[in-house]
Parts: structure tokens; sequence; C-alpha cells
């Protein structure tokens, strides 16, 4: 056997792309200064994640244990979900937690990643689930203090307050729980790994053994991870791309409203969203997101007006609101707050273009109410519209609904799912839908009577009906 060598490689935080020396630009992520040295152990075969997912097995010999499966003998309940007991969770995670899954969540200190988990297994607890809660950043007695503020656990939940990554893993094919949750994957360390806690090589091989202990033993491991200033979880990107499903929570974090996004997920779709609301109790669901973003929202001010988004299978009705200005300077501003900086940009320009209106001494800011971050090009004629409200210092009705994607000649093109949004803003109490002419009928069959849907095939059209 050879014998091992202690030696320096450098890898790039961001993407995990190992060199034998200092680069400045990291040639797979294209990032400068991302390069960071790591002391590694060359010439040992076997990686910690094999040893311990070899002992879960039962021994180091299952390396010829290899078996081939049809897929017709597969049976069925290794895909079966249970719920969390919290259906915006749920609806992100394609239908409930499902066995043997590898789940990251990030998102911002403090906007409430370890108090929604803590959530989760207070609920699956009570319905009689094995739980594991393993903290490496809080005492057991931090974790009781937020468990008590949060409610009363009916269920057994058991606490492990431990960094060693060959510890947890022992207590987890001892305990073999339904649910086990990291808090969080930067604290874990593996002693074959030379390497500090939170490097690229601890996080990767961490992330390794958990995902090799969930696919063994049948266990659904949510993980804490987190971000950068970026907005992104750290360590290697690769971390992202190992685990099953990529959970993010945005939000102000001094703000009440909560958004659970997901960003990957293989058990389902990928454009879900949870809406929270943080309280001192906890997070608490937000059935009705729709009605809870327009609230307080002005009647007769210029500038605003309402749209509706599709966020998966779910309509979500959300104000924008534009002001245009004359500009004091040489360059005028333009400022955007949750939807594309570029996409208003552009959409100021149709509107020099093709209606005649002189926007270029103009400074314009557009935002998106409730701290929603959306890119759907549903939103641009809704958009089109509150930047025209405000330059003419117009109101648009309050009881208008508009969407529609507009296109650079000027053209409002139609949009998916033109029922469903015509149904929600029906159901809000909105009497004038603006929808794209192509997509009338369809939407005069999801009003009914109880709404004027008025179809518009350019911008100009759009303006003229409105404002």
């Amino acid at each position: 056997m050879a014998k091992a060598k202690q030696t320096s490689v450098y890898f790039c935080q961001s993407c995990g792309y190992e060199s034998a020396k200092w680069m400045g630009q990291c040639p797979g992520y294209h990032e400068w200064n991302t390069f960071v040295e790591e002391k590694v152990v060359k010439g040992d075969s076997s990686s910690a994640s094999f040893r311990i997912a070899s002992a879960a097995k039962g021994g180091a010999s299952s390396m010829t244990s290899a078996t081939v499966t049809s897929i017709g003998d597969v049976s069925g309940e290794e895909g079966i979900r249970e719920s969390s007991g919290i259906d915006e969770l749920d609806r992100v995670l394609g239908g409930g937690v499902m066995k043997g899954s590898l789940t990251l969540i990030g998102g911002d200190p403090g906007i409430g990643k370890s108090t929604l988990l803590l959530q989760v297994c207070r609920n699956m607890s009570a319905a009689g689930r094995k739980v594991l809660y393993v903290s490496g950043e809080e005492s057991a007695a931090q974790i009781k203090m937020r468990a008590d503020r949060i409610g009363k656990f009916d269920g057994d939940m058991k606490l492990l307050c431990e960094t060693d990554l060959n510890a947890i893993a022992e207590v987890m094919r001892s305990m073999i729980p339904d649910v086990c949750v990291i808090d969080s994957i930067q604290t874990m360390y593996s002693e074959q790994v030379s390497s500090a806690p939170g490097s690229v090589s601890q996080v990767r091989e961490s992330t390794q053994v958990l995902m090799q202990l969930a696919k063994v033993l049948g266990i659904s491991v949510f993980i804490v991870g987190h971000v950068t200033k970026e907005g992104t979880v750290a360590g290697p990107r690769v971390l992202e791309h190992m685990v099953d499903t990529v959970l993010y929570f945005e939000g102000d974090r001094h703000a009440s409203y909560r958004i659970l996004r997901g960003v990957k997920n293989r058990f389902g779709s990928t454009n879900e969203i949870g809406v929270f609301e943080m309280r001192g109790e906890g997070l608490v669901q937000v059935t009705n997101p729709s009605e809870y973003l327009l609230n307080g929202r002005p009647l007769d001010a210029s500038g605003c007006i309402v749209s509706c988004s599709m966020e998966g299978t779910r309509p979500i009705l959300v104000e924008i609101q534009s002001l245009v200005c004359r500009s004091n300077l040489g360059v005028p501003r333009r400022q955007a707050t949750g939807v594309d900086y570029n996409r208003v940009n552009l959409l100021m320009a149709v509107l020099e273009k093709r209606c005649g209106m002189h926007l270029g001494d103009c400074d314009a800011y557009v935002n998106l109410t409730g701290g929603m971050k959306l890119t759907e090009p549903a939103l641009d004629l809704a958009m089109v519209l509150a930047i025209v409200s405000s330059f003419k210092n117009q109101s648009v009705p309050a009881s208008v609904v508009a969407f529609g994607e507009v296109g650079l000649s000027g053209e409002v093109r139609t949009v998916s799912q033109v029922a469903q949004r015509v149904s929600e803003a029906v159901r809000l109490g909105f009497k004038t839908v603006i929808v794209p002419a192509p997509s009338l009928e369809d939407a005069k069959k999801a009003a009914g009577r109880d709404a004027e849907i008025i179809g518009v095939s350019n911008v100009r059209e759009a303006v003229d009906r409105v404002i």
C-alpha cells in the first residue's frame, strides 16, 4: 500500500474546481479570486464517504455486492411521500417529503430556515415518525427555547448537538430515523479530511456521506446551508448538484413575509412557491397570497396597477408601481425592484418608438410590492400601463387587472394559462381584465358575466382603453 502523503491543493469556492497551483480566475466558473488553499491526503484509496456508507450496509464487503435490477421489479414504495404538516412546504416539495431524499434549504441569516425545519420536526414527530435533529450551531437549551416558542411538541423528537460526521453517522445507523435535519452543513467535519469545517472539501465530503446514508437507510435528510453575499449557497457549486432538492428562502428578514422557492427538484416542479408570514409562534402559512400582497394598496394614485403572474399552478395577483419624473441629471436614472431592470429599459424604448412618448430625459422607478421577485413576461403590459400612468399623472381604475407579453414592435402577445389568471382576478373582485387579443375568447369563458374582458393587440390600444 502506498504511503499517504499530505499536499496542498487549491479549490474554487464557487464551483469546486481543483488546481495544483493558485489561479487568479477560475477556468470553470470564470470568477476572480475564488481559489483557496487546502491540505489534502494523497494515496488513501478509500474516502470517508465510502467507509461510512459501507458501514451502513454492514461492512466493506458490500463493495462487491452490486446488483442489477429490472425496472419492472422496483417497488413503488420507494416513491412514497409523507406530509410535513405544512401545506405550503408540501406544495414546493412536489406533494410531500420523499422517503430517502436529500433536501438543501438556503437563505439569509435569521430568515427562518431553522424555524421552518423545527416546525416540520414537530409535525412529523406528532404523526408518529422518528425524527432526529442534529445541530452544529446551537446547544440543546437554545433549541428547546425556540421549540417552546413555536408550540407544544407531542411527539418524541431526538436532539443531537454534534459536528463530528462519524459520530452523527453512527447515531443515524443505530436509530434509523424517518427524518433527519442537519443544521448546518458548513459546521460538519470528517476526521478523514484534513481541511477546516466549512471548506470545499469538508462540505463536499459531508454531503456525500449524508447522501449515501439517506439512500441506503431510506432517511429523509434536510440540510441547512449558509448563503454568500450574492445569495447563493456557500460552498462548491457541486453541492447543489448532489442533493435531490434545493429550496431558497426569499424576502427581507426584517419584514414579516417569507417566500420559499424551489430551485431544483427531482421529485416535482421547480416553479412552485410557498408563502409564509413570520410571527412570534413561528412561520404561518399564507393560503391566499394574492389577497395578502394586495392588502393596503392605494386606490387613486397614478402609476399603480395590478397584474397576474403564474407560479407553477398558482395564479398570484401582484401590484406594480411606477414613478416617472423629469431628471436633473445628464443621464436619467432607472431603477427596478422585483422585476428585470433590462426589461424596464426595453419597455420604455417601445413606448418611445411606438407611442411617441418622450421618456429619454425622465427618471423611472418600477417596484413590485410585497417583496416578490418575478421575471415572467406576462407582467410586461402592466408595467407599460404603470409607466404611462405615472408619466401622464393619471390613475388607473382600481378594478383593472392587466397581463400580457409586449414585443419590440409594440404588439401584445398571449401568455399561458389565461383562464386561471382571469378566474383568480374575478374571485378577488376585479371588474375589468385587460388581456391579449388572441386570448379574448378563453378569458371571456373563464370570467362569465362577472367581469368585463378587454382584448388589446398593441400597447397603443391598451393605453387608449385604460388611461
